[in-house]
């Protein structure tokens, strides 16, 4: 395996992407009944940025680092209120204000789950489900409704939809280390969507070049499926594909308010994070109808 997350947890593709899917959890959270939740690529539950991997590239200096920092005096209230569950978990994890704990998906999913919701936690490196497992149950307690398992993130898009709940959500959140992902992508997306038709999916992915992205946004805008929606940020100038550039989010059955609440935070992430380039999009790739 030639990816591991620690290098990069807590960078500003993280802080979109876990943001997104705190506020995706709050909509649930709405209703009494209880929803499931699908991460397909989970990682190790949670990073240590104290390590010397994390230390190595120092990334998340430039994502939760910078949002920690920022005057939130001056943030916009309905920004503000985007931000708050997000920053909560990060605070709750780091008590005394040093920063040294980075939730992962599974985490944040595990920490804001109420008796009632289930989630599935799926990653395929044998070694990191079994850290994954162990870091969780150590943080969280043994918990029947949140079950892990060492298995392929694309086969799991069809192994385990439709779940019993009508209501939910799928995170697919790859390493990327195939040049065919972002295509593999969509096309996993649209075999568990012939599935679960009812579920709110979240597929995040980097930004290197502009080829690969815009290959998958159209395979996505012919399949057919109304309620798609893409939000971007984009911190770098696109005059390289060797760097993270940006990054972004297809969101397909996002919840009803949630395209207001990125229209007014993605320009304040792109301001907190920008570097050579202070960009943010968003747009519908096929409109709800």
């Amino acid at each position: 395996m030639n990816y591991r997350h620690i290098y990069h947890a807590g960078n500003f593709a993280d802080c979109l992407k876990h943001i997104v899917l705190t506020r995706i959890l709050a909509y649930l959270q709405k209703k009494d009944k209880g929803y499931f939740v699908l991460d397909t690529h989970a990682g190790i539950g949670q990073y240590d940025l104290s390590s010397e991997e994390a230390g190595k590239t120092g990334e998340w200096q430039e994502g939760i680092g910078r949002l920690l920092a920022m005057d939130r005096q001056n943030v916009p209230p309905a920004v503000a209120e985007s931000l708050a569950g997000y920053l909560g978990i990060i605070e709750s994890l780091n008590p005394e204000g040093e920063m040294k704990l980075y939730p992962g998906s599974p985490r944040i999913i595990a920490q804001m789950a109420r008796p009632v919701d289930r989630a599935f936690f799926i990653e395929k490196h044998p070694e990191e489900e079994q850290t994954l497992f162990h870091t969780m149950t150590r943080a969280m307690g043994r918990n029947g409704n949140l079950h892990f398992r060492q298995d392929d993130g694309w086969v799991a898009l069809r192994a385990d939809l439709p779940p019993q709940e009508r209501r939910g959500m799928v995170l697919v959140d790859p390493p990327f280390e195939e040049r065919d992902e972002y295509v593999r992508m969509a096309e996993a997306f649209l075999k568990g969507y012939r599935r679960w038709s009812t579920g709110i999916y979240c597929l995040w992915y980097p930004i290197k070049a502009r080829r690969e992205v815009d290959e998958a946004a159209q395979i996505l805008a012919n399949s057919g499926i109304d309620n798609i929606l893409r939000a971007e940020l984009v911190i770098h100038k696109l005059d390289t594909a060797k760097r993270l550039n940006g990054t972004g989010l297809f969101i397909i059955n996002p919840p009803y308010l949630l395209h207001d609440e990125l229209q007014a935070l993605l320009p304040v992430l792109a301001d907190i994070f920008g570097q050579t380039a202070h960009r943010s999009s968003l747009e519908w790739i096929s409109p709800p109808k």
